[in-house]
């Protein structure tokens, strides 16, 4: 399993073949990512959803929220997610990202991990709604958990550990190439919120 360590100050490229992602740590202040944290907590409309796993649904292993604008329906795993109206502070850090990442986008998916057994199984994010090369952004707060990659011919895995008030852009053919996901851990871990933004094709 690989890991690197990146420099604080600007967008660093990962190592993987076959794909293009970018990651940097500290995009978001301490004070503005420790507010946002807490806001977002509070704030979100948090549901425990269901996914269709071989004909039957079962509770995912964590909280999820669907915001965007109207008209943005996202289906994955057999369930459909009807999306939420843009709550203010949310609306803000997507224009954030556009203005990082150079590209528009007119959802976002939030998940919260509450303690170190709720967890993210590996998937592409590759539904058709999202295009063939999608740009997506990653917005983490709260506690550091690895967001690992596994290279889908290959093999090959490469884990980044995230970052409170970190920026993880997936572009180009990485949703092609490769899976990634959140594995639980039995570490005491405090809450994690992350956002996912991305451009709905309607």
């Amino acid at each position: 399993m690989q890991h690197c360590l990146f420099s604080n100050h600007s967008l660093q490229s990962l190592p993987l073949a076959d794909a293009k992602v970018q990651y940097l740590a500290n995009w978001l202040d301490n004070e503005t990512a420790d507010s946002l944290l807490h806001l977002f907590q509070r704030e979100l409309n948090w549901s425990e959803a269901e996914i269709k796993i071989f004909g039957k649904m079962i509770k995912i292993p964590r909280l999820q929220a669907w915001y965007g604008d109207a008209g943005t329906n996202y289906t994955y795993s057999g369930v459909t997610m009807t999306s939420l109206p843009w709550h203010d502070e949310l609306h803000k850090l997507k224009a954030k990202c556009e203005h990082q990442c150079g590209s528009s986008f007119n959802s976002v998916l939030a998940n919260l991990y509450r303690h170190g057994q709720d967890s993210m199984g590996m998937h592409s994010d590759n539904e058709a709604e999202l295009g063939i090369e999608p740009v997506i952004a990653s917005v983490s707060l709260g506690e550091v958990r690895n967001f690992d990659f596994k290279h889908k011919i290959s093999g090959e895995k490469f884990r980044l550990p995230l970052e409170h008030g970190s920026l993880l852009i997936m572009s180009a053919e990485t949703q092609k190439h490769w899976q990634h996901g959140i594995a639980k851990t039995k570490k005491q871990v405090k809450p994690r919120i992350n956002f996912t933004f991305r451009k709905i094709l309607r």
